[in-house]
């Protein structure tokens, strides 16, 4: 397994820096089928939170710093509650949270509803993302819709969504950790997939500009989020 784990890691480094979303949660499904849901959320935090600093210091200049700090006065103690139940959680139930956390992101991205939530409901959807996020992953898929509602858009969206992952994933590795998920075996996964998601993110910021506008960047996240369906369904099977 360790030696598909570099591929699976640029993939979704690429993924989330040309869409914005999408990377993180493609990577976590993935690995829970093999290694379990806990497992898989425990090996994903470290090179998330990682590739998302990556991320951020590479478009640091397109951050919206007021956005992204009323969100992580609410997503760091959220993240960091979240991560501490997740040690105590059947793999189903995390399993089932995985499934509904996906079937809701395809829902809105092909129209069946909309969520526009109000510029000023930062902080308290900051706690309840971060909660939901450390659970079940998919911390960009939930704060997508939120960063579009507050306006932002190309490269400030991007931006301004790795900073607020950065607070989400700094939350649950410690949660994480305290909850005695963080073994030695999970560090070693977690810093193979470092590295490559680091990768992944200079060939995905490559390749936005080039190859990428809204259209595509909307049915490259609609792909991704099929195949998270799918990866979804296959675990909660599994279990």
């Amino acid at each position: 397994m360790l030696g598909w784990l570099p591929l699976f890691g640029v993939l979704a480094g690429a993924l989330t820096s040309m869409a914005g979303l999408g990377g993180g949660i493609l990577l976590l499904l993935g690995l829970s089928v093999v290694l379990g849901p806990a497992v898989a959320l425990a090996s994903t935090a470290p090179a998330m939170l990682v590739g998302n600093l990556h991320r951020l210091w590479m478009l640091r200049s397109e951050v919206d710093g007021s956005i992204a700090k009323g969100f992580a006065w609410g997503a760091v103690p959220g993240s960091f509650v979240g991560g501490l139940a997740v040690a105590s959680m059947p793999d189903v139930v995390l399993r089932w949270l995985m499934l509904v956390m996906t079937a809701a992101a395809l829902g809105r991205a092909v129209g069946l509803y909309t969520w526009r939530p109000r510029a000023w409901a930062m902080v308290p959807a900051g706690a309840g993302i971060g909660a939901i996020s450390a659970a079940a992953g998919g911390a960009g898929l939930l704060v997508g819709p939120l960063f579009l509602a507050a306006g932002l858009t190309g490269k400030r969206f991007v931006a301004t969504i790795a900073a607020a992952a950065v607070a989400l994933h700094v939350g649950r590795v410690v949660a994480y950790g305290m909850g005695g998920l963080m073994t030695e075996e999970t560090l070693v996964r977690g810093a193979v997939l470092t590295v490559s998601v680091i990768v992944g993110n200079v060939i995905g910021l490559s390749l936005r500009d080039r190859v990428l506008n809204d259209v595509r960047a909307q049915r490259l996240e609609l792909g991704a989020l099929l195949v998270c369906v799918g990866l979804s369904v296959f675990g909660v099977g599994k279990g």
